[in-house]
């Protein structure tokens, strides 16, 4: 015992007592809503329980279920095709599958509505012609998981693109020679090796089903994220509030244990060939089979993509004298100016975990940091219900106490808001920047220590530079998430703070939907640019890298 006591003594130093308090600090909504359940339940949670709870949980569930088949049928075989056919206008296509994520469910909701609605722009388009265009009502669940799909696959795109791509062609030869067609090839081999990626990017479209409130909200469905707050706005009862969130605190990490299991401790590796952008030359393809390959692949950016933009278009169109004023200028700067401000923090503290926990010797305290990091799989209106029960906390603290007054600074100012970004897209700085940090190796830091250089000089003279590519992305990618983030801003932000997700939301909630449009074309061109740039970045790094190779 007395040894242990010395080795942690020997070990434990003013780095581990940063990182750990780092981590506590950050982490305080998760710990609120733990604490705050031992208050009891609320006034309104029998009511809950028995005329809105099921309704939460069932619509909750099927959304999950629907909308994760739609995205893996969607995002898995638009990867098939543009990795293994050529066909005409492949390239474009490929890159253009991405670009469904620059659109906001809750916008592509407002569109879709538009398009398919009574007077919609179908019907305008096809009534003239002596056409009958079927009236589809997309108020509903089934429209709801329609919306979410063309709108989150490009998660499972993403991710079993890049796997198929980087299968080696040893194995299609090989299946090749032992007489497997092309279609027990794809379900014996290549989806299997893919399923890692194909299951992460369906767990993160189901974190963000879970998150979403804008599309469930304007198309009248009871998930648990509107129930949330419905319970807080409406029935005025925060600690059922607090309840519901726990559920789906526990929802979450039922999901996450389950996706853990599917993988279990199978192996998925494979030498992979860094000779050629493909491990196996696509097939040329001619004729029928080329249409066919080409509108299937085309299907879901006409579906994610082309049909959403031309409604914002047309709608931006016609709202376009009374819209284009000063005051979407200034909206746009406020949004723009608490995303930067956003990404600096959340920059800032996912180095402070990388290197706190790499200048830290207490391997045990890394787990504050996973604490710390668990933020993008908790739903934002989680997130907002603990921090606002903190803060209601830290203010009555300080009035009981000292007598100070500092509801200011929490109702007043974007200081709670900014906190509750870092800890929701925490995860989305630190995975990317600590892939980054490992690839620089020991050496370069050791020998720098060894030049009596600190290990602040170090990172800010050494490190950080080497790392500039991968911190211009990283800020890039949470610039679009902040700037995407609706549940959370619509809980946390202060009166005189507005953005464009949160306008554009509050038009359409206000029925003013075509006045929705050009807040959300202006959001929409912002990421769609970053998009872009992130794109080409990453092309020019492959480049880059391929040359190094040969």
């Amino acid at each position: 015992m007395w040894n242990k006591i010395k080795l942690l003594q020997r070990d434990l130093s003013k780095w581990s007592l940063f990182l750990m308090a780092t981590c506590l600090f950050i982490s305080i909504p998760i710990f609120t809503i733990i604490f705050y359940l031992f208050d009891g339940f609320g006034e309104m949670w029998e009511h809950i329980v028995k005329h809105f709870l099921l309704d939460y949980v069932q619509n909750s569930l099927f959304l999950l279920l629907g909308s994760g088949l739609l995205s893996v049928l969607f995002g898995t075989s638009a990867a098939w095709i543009v990795v293994h056919y050529e066909f005409p206008f492949r390239k474009l296509i490929e890159w253009l599958l991405f670009l469904p994520l620059a659109i906001p469910s809750y916008i592509m909701a407002y569109s879709y509505v538009g398009i398919l609605g009574n007077g919609g722009l179908l019907i305008r388009i096809f009534q003239p012609m002596g056409i009958d265009v079927p009236k589809i009502d997309m108020m509903n669940i089934y429209g709801l998981i329609w919306v979410l799909s063309c709108s989150l696959f490009p998660y499972v795109y993403a991710g079993s693109r890049a796997m198929f791509k980087s299968i080696p062609s040893s194995m299609r030869e090989s299946s090749d020679l032992l007489g497997a067609s092309a279609t027990r090839y794809m379900f014996r081999i290549a989806l299997p090796l893919a399923s890692p990626a194909i299951i992460g990017g369906l767990f993160l479209v189901s974190m963000e089903v879970l998150n979403d409130y804008g599309a469930a909200k304007y198309y009248g469905i009871a998930t648990f994220t509107t129930g949330i707050f419905r319970t807080w706005t409406m029935l005025e009862d925060l600690q059922s509030a607090v309840f519901l969130s726990a559920l789906l605190v526990v929802l979450v990490f039922l999901i996450n244990g389950l996706v853990t299991w599917i993988r279990g401790n199978k192996s998925y590796a494979f030498k992979i060939k860094f000779s050629d952008d493909y491990s196996i030359p696509r097939l040329p393809v001619s004729g029928t089979k080329s249409l066919f390959l080409f509108f299937t692949a085309l299907l879901p950016v006409l579906f994610g993509l082309i049909l959403p933009l031309i409604q914002l278009i047309h709608w931006a169109y016609l709202t376009m004298d009374t819209m284009l004023n000063m005051e979407l200028l200034w909206i746009t700067i406020q949004s723009f100016g608490i995303a930067l401000l956003s990404v600096f923090f959340i920059v800032t503290a996912a180095l402070i975990l990388i290197f706190f926990s790499r200048w830290n010797y207490l391997k045990s305290f890394h787990v504050f940091k996973k604490i710390a990091t668990i933020g993008y799989v908790i739903p934002g209106a989680i997130i907002g219900i603990g921090i606002t029960r903190s803060s209601q906390g830290f203010i009555n603290f300080f009035d009981e106490i000292f007598g100070l007054q500092i509801g200011y600074v929490f109702y007043y100012s974007s200081i709670i808001l900014v906190y509750a970004y870092t800890f929701r897209f925490l995860a989305v700085a630190y995975s990317p920047l600590e892939s980054n940090s490992l690839r620089l190796g020991k050496n370069l830091h050791e020998a720098a220590y060894l030049l009596k250089s600190g290990k602040f000089k170090t990172l800010l003279k050494i490190e950080l530079p080497l790392m500039s590519t991968a911190l211009i992305s990283t800020c890039l990618l949470v610039f679009i998430d902040v700037l995407k983030e609706l549940p959370l801003t619509l809980i946390l932000k202060p009166y005189h703070l507005q953005t464009l997700a949160v306008k554009a939301f509050e038009y359409a909630d206000d029925e003013r939907v075509a006045e929705a449009s050009i807040p959300a074309l202006v959001l929409i061109a912002v990421i769609g640019t970053i998009m872009v740039i992130l794109n080409l970045a990453r092309q020019g790094m492959l480049r880059s890298n391929k040359k190094q190779v040969k």
